[in-house]
């Protein structure tokens, strides 16, 4: 059996029968959301430690557990903290969570993070809704054999993030009067901030926001088939448009100041997605 898939279906083996329900929307709280799972009917947690080889999510606001919950009635599984790249991880592992979910029964990937902003008019507060990506400056977390029992050799990747959960999305931002932007985004590999000539680089290339994880998971997601939907946070204006040093205390507390629309806005969409699959 390839390693890959033997590890991912001993994680399964090993909490199945925690878990409680059969998920219909995998959630993956980034930065700003962490709290989110307090607004959810919790029925049970995982903890990713308690899992056996599960990779173990070190970064700054990340608790590391899988939360299952009703969001308005809809079961969801949620990733209270994702795994990043720049941890040290194999790019397997970073998606494996992902992959982990899926085979809960998640059918939709519903992705969230905080992002530098790069579109011009964006400011620090902005939630911007992923149209696009650009992964091609970490490894594909499809590199080396593949895994049949997950998907084809060569994923079509032409429609990454699903239209019609996009339309939900902005349908669901216009009903709480919501200005959600929309962009290209861009994971680079981190864990250091990208420089302003960096910065200008992924302008060129076509991106409106930067960060350093979501691209790579969303890859994952496509290969096994599930819809995706992503909603980024603009934490703070990228190197070179802002007029200081970047901090990740900034971007933290720039998600803090709009998690309740960041919050609103991922209830709604994830109710009005229930209701057309």
């Amino acid at each position: 059996m390839n390693p890959v898939y033997e590890k991912l279906t001993r994680c399964y083996e090993s909490i199945k029968d925690k878990v409680p329900f059969e998920p219909e929307i995998a959630l993956v709280l980034g930065s700003g959301l962490g709290d989110y799972a307090s607004q959810m009917k919790i029925e049970a947690t995982i903890a990713y430690k308690d899992i056996e080889g599960f990779p173990v999510s070190t970064a700054p606001g990340h608790v590391g557990q899988f939360v299952f919950g009703y969001v308005n009635e809809v079961p969801v599984v949620a990733m209270q903290g994702r795994v990043h790249y720049y941890e040290g991880y194999e790019m397997t592992d970073v998606v494996l969570p992902i992959r982990l979910m899926k085979l809960m029964g998640a059918k939709v990937l519903f992705v969230t993070n905080a992002s530098g902003g790069i579109k011009q008019g964006f400011q620090a507060g902005n939630l911007m809704l992923i149209t696009g990506q650009i992964a091609t400056f970490v490894p594909s977390p499809l590199r080396g054999a593949n895994i049949p029992e997950l998907g084809v050799r060569f994923p079509d990747m032409s429609h990454i993030y699903d239209e019609d959960l996009q339309q939900i999305a902005k349908k669901s931002a216009c009903e709480l009067g919501i200005n959600l932007k929309e962009g290209v985004y861009i994971q680079l590999p981190g864990p250091n901030y990208e420089s302003p000539q960096e910065i200008n680089m992924c302008r060129v290339l076509g991106a409106d926001a930067v960060g350093m994880s979501t691209a790579c998971e969303a890859v994952a997601a496509n290969h096994m088939g599930m819809k995706i939907v992503g909603i980024s946070c603009i934490s703070n204006l990228a190197a070179g448009i802002s007029p200081h040093p970047l901090t990740e205390e900034e971007v933290i507390e720039a998600g803090k100041k709009v998690s309740v629309e960041f919050t609103a806005l991922v209830s709604k969409t994830i109710k009005n997605i229930h209701e057309i699959i």
